[in-house]
């Protein structure tokens, strides 16, 4: 029966659902997660025994960089990439290449490898909006969605500037329905308008050229909009100065700025039945924050700043963290921030790609290999974990490797299991240049995360965070049947034996979507259809008529005609659209 199973006997993490280790049995019908099942359809379902397992729903990526112009030009900067990671063709599978930047099938099947059923684009450029959607529409396995980039977008500064919230924000809904994404992303505000003239901004208040606004000035009015509209997720902030020694104290000052905000989630959906309230809480979702936490001024100096930052979301209701951690090894470093790619470059000698789109963003591509024996590397691994390990409530935080800048989302069971094992933390600084343990306070943590923390910062808050936990990230009635199994018995666990941590988080014995398995101990067994999440907003029909006047005038400035510039919905797989502040 299609999207129709039992999973029995196995001891559940469903954090939304308050259930941490419990032994019990998920019943799935039609794809959704029911309460029980009848006896005809118990007469020819589908059984898994679960005993002595760990079952989790199917894991969420709220910040992966998977799909756009800027992974292409990856793949294009890295050759070598693809021959270091292949996958064979099979009856049912394409074949596949890429360590750090997988190729689009690739990235769909390891992803369903490690449990993921939902993985959302980072970083949408309006004006290739189009082509990230061709890409999305040929990752296989997974439920998707993106987010558009605002933060140095000619308009939105202009309305910003001018205090016209009606007109930034009838600005915003129009363009997450016109390129069909999902959330607002702001990338170091101002600063990456200034790179187009070979410059950046240094601080919240300095002005950028020509639109006289402060990144100040944008995150605040960004975060104002988004809560004006009711967005599914909160304003997604790559803070200003990132990567850069002493960042941390701007970062922390960006954070302050939407302190005042009250997070407004205004969702037209039906929510999955949930023990805890699955809406979410902040104002503001910091993005790799390992990223935007050095402290030193300069790299004699580095060290690093997280604990202070932790020590402010510690004490702070509206902000959401994720931790761009580092796992050693090949990385290719892509952000939307032009010129701290440019910076990167410098400082490797080797390859650097630059863009500017336009009147709305751009961005950078620099590969990278983190080094244990590095000092600056070393410290960042432990500024990663220590992103996670020190922030008390796991509810606002999000695993990540910022895919692929810190490292490709493949790492992810390395992560998990530094997380989860002292031992092996201990082991990975004996191995690591020294400035690892002087320049952090990893070294003091003894925290050891659990499976139920786990399953929060991989499932159930980044769901919550994203506004998807209406049907992902929890077994609760009407949500998605999307499930994780490992083959890990929670009464057994012995964290020094890290290694099989490793081993068992690296292939999910059963990754299942909509109630089919989809892969089987690293075999994909089918290929489930797949849906493109984005947003309609609603706002009053004549502030979007006065803003489309506006934009059609500046559309001379384009390189292109306005009637080209619209995603058209036939680019996306089965869209599902998430109507917002429909009361307008």
């Amino acid at each position: 029966m299609a999207g129709t199973i039992v999973i029995k006997n196995g001891y559940v993490y469903d954090p939304l659902n308050e259930v941490n280790g419990e032994q019990q049995d998920i019943f799935i019908k039609d794809g959704v997660v029911v309460s029980e099942l009848s006896a005809a359809d118990l007469k020819d379902v589908k059984v898994i025994d679960a005993t002595g397992k760990t079952v989790m729903p199917g894991g969420v990526d709220s910040h992966s960089h998977i799909a756009g112009a800027k992974v292409n030009t990856g793949r294009m900067m890295r050759p070598e990439d693809g021959y270091k990671t292949t996958r064979t063709k099979t009856a049912i599978a394409h074949s596949g290449s890429g360590e750090t930047v997988p190729s689009v099938y690739m990235e769909g099947y390891e992803y369903s490898k490690l449990g993921y059923t939902t993985a959302f684009e980072a970083a949408v450029p309006p004006m290739e909006a189009r082509h990230t959607h061709e890409e999305m529409r040929s990752i296989p396995m997974l439920d998707m969605g993106g987010y558009l980039v605002l933060g140095n977008n000619w308009f939105m500064m202009r309305y910003l500037k001018e205090g016209d919230m009606d007109r930034a924000a009838a600005y915003v809904a129009w363009m997450m329905r016109t390129h069909k994404t999902y959330g607002i992303k702001c990338v170091n505000p101002g600063g990456v308008e200034n790179w187009g003239w070979g410059k950046n901004v240094s601080s919240l208040d300095e002005q950028n050229i020509h639109f006289e606004i402060s990144s100040r000035e944008i995150i605040d009015g960004l975060t104002e909009v988004n809560e004006m509209l009711g967005m599914p997720m909160s304003m997604h902030l790559h803070a200003n100065n990132l990567g850069h020694p002493g960042n941390y104290r701007t970062t922390k000052e960006s954070l302050g700025i939407s302190s005042k905000t009250k997070a407004k989630q205004n969702m037209s959906v039906n929510w999955a039945e949930t023990k805890i309230d699955a809406s979410r809480d902040q104002s503001v979702y910091l993005t790799h924050m390992m990223f935007n936490a050095f402290a030193g001024t300069s790299w004699r100096d580095f060290e690093s700043g997280v604990k202070p930052l932790a020590d402010y979301i510690n004490n702070a209701d509206h902000v959401v963290i994720d931790s761009g951690c580092v796992p050693f090894g090949e990385a290719t470093c892509m952000t939307g921030d032009g010129p701290s790619i440019h910076d990167l470059s410098v400082l490797t000698g080797g390859k650097w790609s630059n863009t500017d789109v336009e009147l709305e963003c751009g961005s950078g591509v620099c590969p990278f290999t983190y080094l244990k024996s590095n000092p600056v590397h070393s410290t960042q691994w432990a500024m990663g974990l220590e992103c996670l390990l020190l922030i008390d409530d796991p509810w606002k935080t999000i695993m990540t490797t910022d895919s692929p800048n810190g490292g490709p989302f493949t790492k992810y069971p390395l992560v998990m299991s530094w997380l989860m094992s002292e031992k092996f933390r201990e082991q990975t600084f004996s191995e690591c240049h020294k400035w690892a343990n002087d320049r952090s306070t990893l070294g003091g943590v003894d925290r050891e995360m659990s499976l139920y923390d786990l399953a929060i910062l991989t499932r159930a808050n980044t769901a919550k965070t994203i506004g998807m936990a209406h049907r992902k990230g929890s077994f609760g009635i009407g949500a998605d049947g999307d499930v994780t199994i490992y083959d890990i018995d929670p009464t057994k666990i012995d964290t020094r034996e890290y290694s099989d941590l490793i081993n068992k988080f690296s292939t999910a014995e059963y990754t299942i979507k909509g109630g089919e398995v989809v892969c089987h101990d690293g075999e994909i067994t089918m290929i489930p259809d797949k849906r493109t999440y984005y947003t309609d907003a609603s706002v009053p029909d004549a502030n979007e008529k006065e803003m489309l006047k506006d934009v059609q005038e500046w559309f001379r400035y384009y390189s292109h005609g306005f009637n080209h510039y619209p995603t058209p919905e036939k680019y996306l797989v089965n869209p599902t659209v998430i109507k917002v502040n429909t009361e307008q």
